[in-house]
């Protein structure tokens, strides 16, 4: 299995991610509030994402991903989008990442500075669609069928989109790991990570071990990593001790900025330094994370100085 990484990390060390798009979005005056959240811009304002993703872009991000995480068959459904049409609009999402890559890379001045970068395909959990911060806690109160009905078709039609990678993001316990991992299995075209959301140093969300959870992966052919999001930054660097104690693949981190978000208000609370998170970044990549980024309340600027950071070229 070739691993699109690799070429990044044998350039510069270190693979850099992009940050939150939902909460760049906000920033670029888009209220999301719906329960699409950054796929109602995919709908109405398309070249907003791409917008997003050339920011992202221009501060180093060696892969961008793209906005396809609540981009989900029963939620759009609920705004009269038939199967068809929905796979149209994931479609575009992976279309808008893959032509901002290629704008950026007609502008580098100096390709031999940059690899070129990749393009992620987002998978957002089933709590994500449920919209009720589910997907902090894992406990949906579903059987594993609806879960493999819930994932299967966007899963397949995204691993062969024309994106680089699949990225199986927040997933919050491990019986919904286990299902991703078993669409893995049959689709031999999808190549890509999965990254857990995590309560504490040591557990998913769930109350699963970490090492459980990678013991599960490793059994898994075409997962080029294992990683960390939607996390609260200073609970990274013991799970990724963890993580390498159990694998060898690569460590992929990009939490949050350590603020927390209230579902029931549909606000964001608690405090953030930009300072703090650059520095925990930095630790990340010497404990051995080998692709960093952020999730949400992380933009470009964080991710410009993370890259000054940790990048060796």
């Amino acid at each position: 299995m070739a691993d699109p990484f690799q070429g990044i990390l044998e350039h510069q060390g270190a693979v850099m991610l992009d940050g939150g798009l939902a909460t760049s979005l906000e920033e670029r005056g888009h209220t999301l509030d719906s329960h699409l959240w950054s796929a109602k811009v995919l709908i109405d304002a398309p070249e907003e994402i791409a917008a997003v993703h050339r920011a992202f872009l221009d501060v180093g991000a060696d892969c961008v991903t793209t906005a396809s995480y609540q981009a989900s068959y029963e939620g759009l459904s609920r705004l009269g989008f038939d199967m068809v049409t929905t796979d149209e609009l994931l479609i575009r999402s992976v279309t808008l990442a893959r032509d901002a890559v290629e704008d950026f890379w007609l502008d580098v001045a100096s390709p031999r500075s940059r690899t070129r970068p990749l393009v992620a395909a987002s998978i957002g959990p089933y709590g994500a669609y449920l919209g009720d911060g589910s997907e902090y806690n894992g406990r949906y109160g579903v059987a594993e069928q609806d879960l493999i009905d819930f994932h299967r078709r966007r899963f397949k039609l995204l691993a062969t989109s024309g994106a680089d990678l699949l990225a199986c993001e927040t997933i919050p316990s491990v019986d919904e790991a286990r299902v991703l991992l078993e669409l893995y299995r049959e689709t031999p075209e999808a190549r890509g990570w999965i990254s857990f959301s995590c309560r504490d140093g040591a557990h998913l969300n769930d109350g699963t071990p970490i090492e459980d959870a990678v013991d599960l992966c490793e059994r898994a052919e075409r997962l080029v990593g294992i990683g960390i999001n939607c996390t609260a930054p200073q609970f990274v660097n013991e799970l990724i001790t963890r993580i390498l104690s159990r694998t060898q693949r690569s460590v992929i981190v990009y939490p949050n900025s350590g603020e927390s978000w209230d579902a029931k208000n549909k606000e964001w609370t608690g405090s953030c330094s930009t300072e703090r998170w650059v520095e925990m970044a930095e630790v990340w990549h010497k404990t051995g994370a080998r692709a960093i980024g952020g999730c949400c309340r992380i933009g470009p600027e964080v991710i410009r100085q993370v890259r000054g950071r940790i990048v060796s070229a």
